[in-house]
């Protein structure tokens, strides 16, 4: 999806490690990752725990934010130290996607989902992914509402995808969609895709 006049031609890339993904191409290139990485003249790196921590960015900073295999690592449910309260630090962090995301912008979420054994596989995925999950943060009666998400997104795709054919936002191939057909018609799709864009008011941006 190309920028607007009005939106930034900047790309986020959250989980980054040393390769972060620009899955639209972004003219300009951030990733944020729980190490500490020196910024190079092809991408800016901020490091953060965003399951504790915000995203480090303004709001409406981003055309776009992607997280590849990293949604199913961040937990739904923390305790606070004095074991007193708790709080949700999936729906914390999707409300910090859709702040730091302009108007319109692209969340690019592509992850192991149930009922495929590799969403359980890894012992550190804590937050399931199904097909349903997205509901609780797009449209009217959003049930994520509930929990303390204050944003909104419109689902554009929500799909079974071939993980290592998808890292980049364009349409298949013949030979791509050929693939996809078979690893559905086999059981073999272990991704779902989200891409979702953020609803909110046209604002100023930087």
């Amino acid at each position: 999806m190309p920028a607007s006049p009005a939106t930034p031609d900047r790309h986020l890339d959250l989980g980054c490690g040393l390769t972060p993904r620009n899955p639209y191409g972004r003219r300009e290139l951030c990733g944020v990752d729980i190490r500490p990485l020196a910024s190079t003249p092809q991408v800016e790196f901020r490091s953060a725990n965003v399951v504790l921590d915000p995203i480090p960015y303004p709001d409406n900073h981003f055309a776009s934010v992607s997280a590849f295999d990293f949604v199913e690592h961040v937990p739904r449910l923390l305790t606070t130290t004095d074991g007193r309260s708790t709080w949700f630090p999936f729906i914390v962090l999707m409300n910090e996607v859709w702040r730091v995301l302009a108007p319109g912008g692209r969340f690019y979420a592509l992850t192991p989902a149930f009922p495929n054994p590799a969403a359980f596989v890894d012992p550190t995925h804590v937050n399931i992914i199904t097909e349903r999950t997205h509901e609780y943060f797009c449209g009217e009666g959003r049930l994520g509402q509930i929990y303390g998400f204050e944003g909104d997104f419109k689902a554009l795709r929500v799909e079974w995808v071939v993980n290592l054919d998808s890292l980049i936002a364009q349409p298949l191939t013949t030979r791509q969609k050929l693939r996809r057909l078979n690893r559905r018609w086999r059981g073999r799709l272990t991704h779902l895709l989200w891409e979702l864009e953020a609803v909110k008011p046209q604002t100023s941006n930087g």
